[in-house]
């Protein structure tokens, strides 16, 4: 094969087998990039189709079987699913958007598609279900696979093991990240591959498995009263999908940028991206929030500090102050979320903590519980506390809670649990069940962060706590505005008591 555009180190071949050039495409089966746009696993797709001179098939599947599968979730990918309907459509590109009917009726499916491929593409992502669910493919098929990484601007391998803290995986970025700015994907993924025609999928296997992508195109897609799904969690007012992607981040560098340092605490006026949503989904990526921000900035890479800063937030990316804080959530945080999940073993597991952390949870296992409650009453948010029962409730109506009380909520579960490890199980439970970006690198290491991953030990030793960083409702009260948002959130018996 030539030479690829994409980043070796972008690329992983665990199949055993070479491309077939008598193929009828190439296909690119997408499972965790969802767009056709600033996609290395697309691009790299494409490159080979017009290597090979073969047309490209874009397969899009939505499983119905997968954990906490509800309306909320696949409303939001059905969105992005007609989102790329019509881009490909658009674009003269064949794309096969697949919804399950019913758990396990789309088995085969990948199989009889890859059957006729030359060679297939799919997505790198390090949680949830995705890696077991690739690798479990990837030993069933017989044609040559590659799997891509357009996780972040960071490539996944090239950083050599796990980072503990924040500021030495920062200090990591500053040495190694400036090397792999200008190594991006295309803006279009698609503009190379619509004069290589259509791919033709036969119709005894659409008779089988339906394309659902013209239906998807039209606004006419499958039904969710009608899927085996969880129809008691609610769809959001959020829009899923490439399209909507945008609109949030022409909003937020229009509107919310220039007030992201002094407004992210004013829960009245926020101030947040809100994109973590379709990052997730793979609607937006960070690569095209990168270059946005950058040409908002008016940024080029040689503005990048020479090292050593030593891990500092502020100044090496020489960018305004509001920019530079959030390319600390956007590229340190979440990239050293996804850090974790690559490379700590079990990163989703009790035993994964830290062990400092463990120790000094365990020494307080058995400490009085003044408050106590289940998984029930903390998913209906019938808690005394009306700061932790507001965020609750925004929680299950809009699928986020703001990125302060999401701390506060979850150092809340642990103080009211009866060990730590049930605190953990209810955490995810109830962020993965309602959360639009929960089953996420960042959701997982949000949530183990109020049990000390990425954290030190903190004095004076609490209770329950021992020295892991403590969090108080009241504590939240003196820093942030919460007035307008407990009338907003606060269940409506005490909304009465305000």
């Amino acid at each position: 094969m030539s030479p690829s555009s994409v980043p070796s180190i972008r690329r992983r071949v665990p199949s055993p087998h070479g491309p077939k050039p008598n193929g009828d495409y190439v296909l690119y089966w997408m499972v965790a990039q969802r767009r056709t746009e600033w996609n290395f696993a697309l691009d790299r797709a494409a490159e080979l189709a017009v290597e090979l001179a073969k047309p490209l098939l874009v397969f899009e599947p939505l499983r119905c079987g997968y954990a906490w599968a509800s309306d909320r979730l696949h409303r939001f990918l059905l969105q992005g699913m007609a989102d790329n309907a019509r881009r490909c459509a658009d674009a003269g590109v064949t794309y096969f958007a697949y919804v399950e009917p019913e758990e396990g009726h789309g088995s085969g499916l990948l199989e009889a598609l890859a059957d006729r491929a030359c060679t297939v593409v799919t997505d790198e992502y390090p949680c949830f279900f995705l890696p077991r669910m690739v690798a479990a493919a990837v030993s069933r098929l017989t044609v040559h696979v590659e799997v891509v990484d357009s996780n972040g601007l960071l490539p996944l391998r090239s950083a050599p093991k796990a980072f503990s803290r924040a500021v030495d995986f920062r200090r990591f970025l500053q040495k190694e990240l400036a090397s792999h700015l200008t190594l991006r994907p295309r803006p279009s993924g698609l503009e190379r591959v619509g004069e290589l025609g259509r791919a033709t999928v036969p119709d005894t296997l659409t008779a089988r498995w339906p394309n659902h992508a013209p239906g998807l195109a039209r606004g006419a897609g499958p039904t969710l009263a009608d899927l085996p799904i969880d129809h008691k969690v609610p769809v959001c007012a959020d829009a899923g999908g490439p399209v909507a992607a945008g609109a949030r981040l022409d909003q937020f560098l229009d509107d919310r940028l220039a007030r992201y340092v002094d407004d992210r605490l004013d829960l009245d006026r926020p101030a947040a991206s809100e994109l973590s949503a379709y990052l997730h989904f793979g609607h937006l990526s960070v690569h095209e929030v990168f270059d946005r921000l950058a040409s908002h900035e008016s940024w080029t890479p040689d503005a990048v500090a020479d090292p050593p800063y030593r891990g500092k937030r502020e100044g090496w990316w020489g960018m305004g102050e509001a920019a530079e804080a959030f390319l600390d959530e956007l590229v340190t945080w979440r990239e050293l979320s996804f850090n974790g999940a690559a490379m700590i073993p079990h990163y989703d597991r009790y035993g994964s903590l830290p062990d400092w952390a463990r120790k000094t949870l365990a020494e307080h296992a058995t400490d009085p519980r003044p408050h106590l409650y289940d998984l029930e009453q903390l998913d209906a948010a019938a808690t005394y506390d009306e700061v932790w029962n507001a965020a609750q409730v925004q929680l299950r109506e809009e699928g986020r809670i703001h990125n302060y009380l999401r701390m506060l909520w979850g150092k809340k579960i642990l103080e009211w649990s009866p060990d730590p490890q049930t605190a953990l199980d209810v955490m995810i439970e109830l962020n993965n069940k309602y959360a639009l970006d929960g089953r996420d690198p960042c959701s997982y290491s949000g949530i183990f962060w109020c049990l000390g991953r990425y954290d030190r030990a903190w004095g004076p030793e609490r209770p329950i706590f021992g020295k892991i960083r403590y969090m108080s409702s009241d504590s939240t009260r003196r820093k942030t505005n919460l007035k307008g948002y407990l009338e907003r959130f606060a269940p409506s018996g005490q909304r009465r008591l305000l």
